[in-house]
């Protein structure tokens, strides 16, 4: 074989398959223990052993509340009006519970149509001042002046509270004691500011809930973006690592076919059928977690640094004698990090493939430890100038940034190219 054919490194215990099953037994034990801390941080505290917060019953009762139909709780609402005004002061028969209900009733569908029940209740009001009596209920005017201020635009909810302090005013004119027609005003006037206050506040509140939920609509429509961004340029990089090395082998071994007139050249077309489908299955491998339903056993395995030697084999095949250097540790990488690696080193042998003379020799170092992998490929071949740059070398650092690590590409002071790439273990996002 030729000094600078392939050069078999050590076997490494485990291989890629093992390194592959450890990270996956890994990920899936350190899932299986956040899953059950999380599971068990859901068990109620009194499940657990320990004392219930104080207020626990209040919340459960709030929680529970929150979800019965706003109509039901209305209802509720108003029938527990009725039962606390319904006493002392009505009028006598059926004139004074029919006045009682009017005044209370319509509160059911205050957050429909707010405006008009208040408007209903106010008309409801007026007959009663006409009558000259003075029902408790008219506390249900209150209730539907915050409801108005909280739901409806701002000029009906002036015009509800003008309406509302008029009212006011004529009630102290008529039934205040005399000589105490201005603290009877104040009075009411103090309880009508406060309701619509009240009404504010809630507007408020709503809306700053509303803000929140579209900023967190916004975040998650955001985040899914960059997710489909991030997959299509992973995408994208995998089918150009993939294709344009497959691309340059077959056209290497088909001029070699044509033009060198090898003795076997039965050999090189099985080379280049076999190339052929490596690249389908490195295209299945890419476009097959985009079906949802097919099992990971199913799909292929990922290359990793193990399957270097068969890269630098089929570099010496196409014409490009590659000599591979491995150090120990590769058990301690993971499978991603390894598919880094593979693919940092197929682009840069496919460009030296691509673009340097005939007789150009490559050598592939990789060095593996527990916090970072470094990979070096240089070749002996003068540096071609580039007139159109190409993605490769942006698509190997961005598989670099992933694990916090950089590349760096370009001509050796004493002739030749170099690529090298660090890849930071502790780092990877």
């Amino acid at each position: 074989m030729h000094p600078w054919g392939a050069h078999r490194s050590p076997p490494v215990v485990g291989g890629a398959p093992r390194s592959a099953a450890l990270a996956w037994t890994n990920t899936h034990r350190e899932r299986s223990t956040a899953r059950t801390d999380t599971m068990a941080e859901a068990v109620p505290a009194h499940r657990r052993g320990q004392a219930r917060p104080p207020g626990h019953q209040v919340k459960r009762l709030l929680v529970r509340a929150a979800h019965v139909p706003p109509i039901v709780q209305d209802a509720a609402l108003a029938a527990a009006l009725f039962a606390v005004t319904f006493g002392p002061g009505r009028l006598e028969g059926a004139t004074g519970l029919s006045l009682q209900a009017a005044l209370v009733l319509p509160l059911v569908w205050r957050r429909r149509a707010p405006l008009t029940v208040f408007g209903v209740i106010a008309a409801v009001a007026l007959a009663q001042w006409l009558l000259g009596v003075q029902l408790p209920a008219d506390a249900a005017l209150l209730i539907a002046l915050g409801t108005v201020t909280a739901r409806s635009p701002w000029r009906h909810a002036l015009l509800a509270g003008v309406v509302l302090e008029t009212g006011a005013v004529m009630s102290a004119a008529r039934w205040a004691p005399e000589g105490k027609f201005l603290a009877s005003a104040a009075a009411m006037t103090a309880a009508v500011a406060a309701c619509a206050l009240l009404g504010v506040n809630a507007r408020i509140r709503r809306a700053a809930q509303e803000d929140h939920v579209a900023h967190l609509e916004r975040e998650r429509d955001r985040k899914a973006q960059l997710a489909v961004v991030e997959e299509r340029a992973r995408i994208a990089r995998e089918m150009h690592d993939s294709v344009t090395h497959t691309l340059s082998v077959i056209v290497a071994l088909a001029d070699a076919v044509v033009h060198t007139r090898p003795d076997d050249p039965l050999a090189v077309t099985d080379q280049i059928a076999e190339t052929g489908r490596q690249a389908l299955t490195d295209m299945r491998r890419s476009l097959g977690i985009l079906r949802d339903g097919e099992p990971d056993a199913e799909r292929h395995p990922l290359p990793g640094i193990a399957q270097l030697e068969l890269l630098c084999d089929q570099m010496c095949a196409v014409g490009l004698p590659t000599r591979l250097r491995v150090d120990d540790g590769l058990a301690r990488v993971p499978a991603a990090a390894q598919l880094t690696a593979y693919r940092i080193v197929q682009e840069a042998l496919t460009n030296t493939l691509r673009h340097a003379p005939a007789g150009t020799r490559a050598e592939v170092r990789v060095s593996c430890s527990p916090r970072a992998v470094t990979v070096e490929v240089t070749d002996d071949g003068p540096a071609a100038p580039v007139t159109t740059p190409g993605r490769g070398i942006a698509g190997m650092r961005e598989r670099a940034a992933a694990y916090g690590g950089t590349v760096h590409a370009g001509p050796l002071p004493g002739g030749g190219w170099q690529v090298l790439s660090r890849l930071a273990l502790d780092g990877a996002r």
